[in-house]
C-alpha cells in the first residue's frame, strides 16, 4: 500500500535548499556551456536493481522548480517494487534545466528508495509473523520526515517524529531521575492523559518494576532471544512489548518469534544503502 504523501509546503523547501546548495552562485555552468539554449530532451528515470520506489514526490519537484514547462510522466509512485532496468519515469523539458536538477532529484530517490527497499526486505523476512518493523529518531538531520514517509513505504511503521510526541524514558533518564520507579512516577505526575509513556529496560529486574508501576509500553533494549520471551510471558500484553538493538536481516526472524510487538532498527534510516538509479537520455 502507498503511504499518504507529504504536503508540497513541507518537501519544499528541502527541495530548494538542495538545488540552491548544488547551483552555487553562478547556476550549472557546465550546462549552459555545453547544450545550447531552448535545446529541449526527453530523459528516462531508470533503476538499475530491484527494490522499492520512495521519493518520487521530491525527484519531480527537483525538475519542475528549476522549469515549470518541465513535463515529468510518474510510471511508478512510492511503496511499488521495480525491477532492475524498470522505467520509474519519464521527463521532458528544457536540456539545461533536466540537467541542472539531475543529481537533487537521483540523490532524493535513491536514497528514499534505498530506505524503502531496506525496510521493506526487513518486513518481508518476518512475513506473518504479526509483528511491526518501525524505524527511530536516527534520522538525518533537517530529513525526517522524508526518511520516515520512505519507511512507511518499504511497509514499516514510524516511532515517535519528535521528543514531543511520547514520553519515552531510557538509560539516562533512569540514572539522573534514581531508577525505573522514580522515572515512571514522575513522568505520570508531569504529562498529561494523552501523553503514552514507553520505558527503555536494560533487565528482567527492570522490567518488573515498570510492569508493577503501569506503563504503555516497554522499549527492551539489546535483549537476548530468551531475554525477550521471558519478557514477553511478564509484560503479557498489559503493554506494548518493543525490541530494540542487534537487530539485522539475519536476527529479525529469531526476534519476531519471540512474540514481541514491534521491533525498532534504527539502521534504516541512518545506513541504509541507496538503491541505485540513474538518467538516461532517449
Amino acid at each position: 500500500m502507498s503511504p499518504l504523501p507529504l504536503p508540497r509546503l513541507m518537501i519544499e523547501p528541502l527541495v530548494r535548499n538542495a538545488l540552491l546548495e548544488d547551483f552555487g552562485l553562478a547556476g550549472d555552468i557546465t550546462s549552459a556551456a555545453v547544450i545550447p539554449s531552448g535545446h529541449r530532451v526527453t530523459l528516462q528515470m531508470v533503476s538499475r536493481q530491484p527494490g522499492v520506489v520512495a521519493g518520487m514526490d521530491l525527484a519531480a519537484l527537483a525538475f519542475t522548480l528549476t522549469d515549470d514547462m518541465v513535463s515529468v510522466t510518474r510510471h511508478l509512485g512510492d511503496g511499488e517494487p521495480v525491477g532492475g532496468g524498470t522505467v520509474i519515469a519519464t521527463i521532458e523539458g528544457n536540456a539545461q534545466a533536466l540537467l541542472a536538477a539531475e543529481r537533487t532529484a537521483l540523490n532524493f530517490i535513491s536514497h528514499l528508495s534505498g530506505i524503502a527497499t531496506s525496510t521493506a526486505r526487513m518486513v518481508k523476512e518476518i512475513e506473518g509473523s504479526g509483528v511491526s518493523i518501525a524505524c527511530t529518531r536516527k534520522t538525518t538531520p533537517g530529513l525526517r520526515a522524508i526518511e520516515k514517509h520512505a519507511v512507511r513505504a518499504g511497509g514499516g511503521m514510524n516511532h515517535r517524529f519528535s521528543l514531543a510526541d511520547a514520553v519515552l524514558i531510557k538509560d539516562n533518564h533512569i540514572a539522573v531521575a534514581g531508577g525505573v520507579e522514580q522515572a515512571i512516577r514522575r513522568a505520570k505526575e508531569n504529562t498529561g492523559h494523552m501523553v503514552k509513556i514507553e520505558v527503555e529496560v536494560d533487565t528482567i529486574e527492570q522490567l518488573h518494576v515498570a510492569m508493577r508501576e503501569g506503563v504503555d509500553a516497554v522499549l527492551l533494549d539489546n535483549m537476548t532471544a530468551d531475554q525477550l520471551r521471558d519478557a514477553v510471558q511478564i509484560v503479557a500484553k498489559r503493554a506494548i512489548a518493543e525490541a530494540s538493538g542487534r537487530v539485522s536481516l539475519e536476527t529479525v526472524r529469531d526476534i519476531a518469534a519471540t512474540g514481541v510487538d514491534i521491533i525498532s532498527v534504527g539502521w534504516l534510516t541512518h545506513s541504509a544503502p541507496i538503491l541505485d538509479i540513474g538518467l538516461d537520455v532517449l
